[in-house]
């Protein structure tokens, strides 16, 4: 299970080190693309896998669905680790998570995030305001 937060810097090649927690989960090579709220997403390859089948059962001809799979098909990348458990994030992912050096990796069960640290500290500072009242929304969808 992917779980936990991490900092990290990324070198002045552009690439982050992926903390060895994650390693074994996500393998030597798995799919780096952008995400939600303004990060990126790293996906299992089995993972990757399952999401690109339900992606194709996406109506084409409904807009929102055909931005969605170009947005996330297009920023998407096979990154593979290097002997020092690094991947190299290419520019137009950093630049898209406003990522110049100091990283954040967040595990979320299937999936890692990585943030750039301010954007991170952010989101948090917010979710955090709103943690309770959304715990109570998702009892409604089953939680």
């Amino acid at each position: 299970m992917l779980i936990g937060e991490f900092a990290h810097a990324l070198d002045d090649k552009g690439r982050l080190t992926i903390p060895a927690k994650f390693r074994e989960e996500l393998g030597l090579r798995f799919v780096l693309t952008v995400g939600l709220d303004g990060c990126l997403s790293c996906y299992p390859t089995p993972e990757w896998d399952r999401l690109a089948e339900r992606l194709k059962g996406l109506p084409m001809t409904n807009r929102d669905a055909r931005a969605f799979v170009r947005m996330l098909m297009s920023g998407a990348t096979e990154v593979e680790l290097d002997r020092q458990g690094r991947i190299l994030v290419a520019p137009r992912l950093r630049q898209a998570a406003g990522i110049v050096t100091d990283a954040v990796l967040v595990g979320l069960n299937t999936r890692v995030e990585v943030w750039a640290e301010d954007r991170w500290r952010a989101y948090q500072a917010g979710a955090q305001e709103t943690f309770e009242t959304t715990a109570e929304k998702l009892v409604d969808l089953g939680l």
